[in-house]
């Protein structure tokens, strides 16, 4: 603003309309949440949806009242959640609450030292690891020199890895004695800066690894494959050891090239739809997270967001990053159709990442990612979250990451 420029009544009315309706809008949502948790299975739904009962109704119309009248505080908004949440333990409905809120909310979480931003940690059974050779050995008295790492994506948990009683993680582990590690972190942030984080933790983890460290493979869904490639590349500019010791990455799902939802704003709505405890989330998705605005087109370093307006429509320039040479790397891709070249392969995918951006196709020969032919799948008449769980896709990591699987 230059220094003629004045500020005009209209101005002020408009900046403190929006706080208001950003905490009463924030004020549901919390209200919606606290109604979910505190809902016994088998209750009615509430008269109004959403709305809670009693005193902890009153609280919550106090609130509005107060923020029509002088406006509010995010973060008090979200205090209201921690005693909703209950104790910090490692339950399902819990764990995807605070995966959901991170996903949505996860940068502004982080910036403002909310406690109920998520830190990232390697864990096992949804406990964290503490990265010290005794505290390893007895947390994993089997562990073997073979890690396998499990990169959970948007607004998701490592606890979201067992659906319906299957795990992909525990599956390779058991046929090829991979030790599964499974990460935990806050999907709201930056690819980049979580790419950063893992790849600091990662040099630590081989560190004080029980045993020598002889083959490290990651597998990433959906983001999760970013935030690996990211890492990656933030391991190898720093000259940790790790990079060397990885043999495998395979990436379930991963929008390589981005997704289009993102860019009409729907991917929240489509994913949290997944959980009803996470679907008042929704409600947020205009003001998503620089995590989920980083996959409109596959952001993975630095210099592809700083200094632009994240929200803005505009081309894709993000900085290209192949994939590595020395690295055995795999593609899986889901189709709703039921079969190759059908008009829901090339226009829907999965329902959320198309297979082109998934097995890294790209019209510019500088961006594409060179996947072997054999190194590529895609699973049909299967979703995005199906990946997760679908037998198909394990009997296809199976073979690739055999100990007598080609090189």
């Amino acid at each position: 603003m230059g220094p003629g420029a004045r500020i005009r009544n209209s101005d002020l009315r408009g900046a403190a309309r929006l706080a208001t309706d950003a905490t009463a809008g924030l004020t549901d949502l919390v209200e919606a949440l606290h109604e979910r948790i505190a809902r016994l299975p088998g209750m009615p739904p509430p008269a109004v949806g959403g709305r809670t009962r009693g005193i902890t109704g009153l609280v919550y119309r106090s609130i509005r009242g107060v923020a029509r009248l002088v406006g509010g505080s995010l973060d008090s908004l979200l205090g209201l959640l921690a005693p909703a949440l209950g104790p910090d333990d490692p339950v399902p409905e819990r764990e995807a609450l605070m995966a959901a809120l991170n996903g949505v909310l996860g940068d502004y979480l982080a910036a403002t030292a909310n406690p109920l931003a998520t830190t990232m940690a390697f864990r096992r059974g949804g406990l964290a690891l503490a990265l010290e050779p005794a505290a390893l050995s007895a947390r994993l008295p089997d562990a073997s020199g073979r890690v396998l790492l499990m990169v959970h994506g948007l607004c998701m948990s490592d606890l979201q890895w067992s659906r319906n009683g299957h795990d992909h993680g525990e599956a390779l582990g058991q046929a090829m004695g991979f030790t599964p590690l499974y990460l935990h972190y806050n999907s709201g942030l930056h690819i980049s800066i979580n790419g950063r984080a893992l790849a600091q933790q990662l040099e630590q983890l081989v560190d004080q690894w029980p045993q020598p460290v002889q083959r490290l493979a990651v597998l990433g869904h959906s983001m999760g494959g970013l935030v690996a490639r990211s890492a990656l590349h933030a391991g190898a500019l720093a000259g940790h050891r790790w990079p060397a010791l990885l043999t495998d990455l395979v990436f379930l799902g991963t929008p390589h090239h981005g997704a289009p939802l993102e860019r009409a704003g729907n991917w929240v709505d489509i994913l949290l739809g997944a959980t009803p405890y996470a679907s008042p989330f929704a409600r947020l998705g205009k003001v998503r997270s620089a995590g989920i605005t980083d996959l409109r087109h596959g952001n993975l370093l630095d210099e592809d967001w700083v200094g632009r307006d994240r929200f803005a429509r505009q081309a894709d320039r993000r900085q290209p990053v192949p994939l590595p040479d020395h690295v055995r790397c795999y593609a899986i891709a889901a189709s709703l159709g039921p079969q190759a070249g059908g008009l829901k392969e090339s226009l829907l995918g999965d329902g959320l990442v198309p297979v082109a951006s998934a097995l890294g196709q790209h019209r510019e020969p500088a961006r594409r990612l060179a996947f072997p032919q054999d190194r590529q799948w895609i699973g049909y008449g299967m979703n995005h979250l199906e990946l997760l769980q679908h037998p198909d896709a394990t009997a296809q990591m199976l073979r690739w990451l055999a100990p007598d699987a080609p090189t």
